[in-house]
């Protein structure tokens, strides 16, 4: 089963693999990709969306006679990382508590 993702998900995950350093569109598509199933169609309209809102700046290298776009993370783009980081960690414990089994007879309750 697969879970859908949101946009503010998913711009924290782009955001989080940025903070590690820049990286070129390939690349930084390829590393998303390891760990989420999604495509490279939908990481570039995310790029260029973070790049509009001020997350992310954007630069040409010249590579064997041809430019590649690499991107970076602003410091704008590292505080809405903060920020999606704390969302995150208080969306997984909800789920987690919501989903968690209860220790005495295996059952998964939702509620109560």
């Amino acid at each position: 089963m697969a879970f859908a993702m949101s946009p503010q998900l998913l711009d924290g995950c782009v955001l989080a693999v940025l903070s590690h350093g820049d990286a070129y569109g390939y690349i930084l598509t390829q590393q998303v990709k390891s760990q989420l199933d999604i495509s490279e169609s939908t990481l570039y309209p995310v790029l260029r969306r973070l790049q509009r809102d001020g997350m992310l700046k954007v630069y040409d290298r010249p590579y064997q006679g041809r430019n590649r776009r690499y991107y970076a993370i602003t410091p704008v783009g590292r505080t809405q990382l903060s920020r999606r980081r704390e969302e995150w960690v208080r969306f997984r414990d909800g789920v987690e508590e919501l989903l968690k089994e209860d220790e005495q007879d295996g059952q998964t309750y939702l509620f109560g």
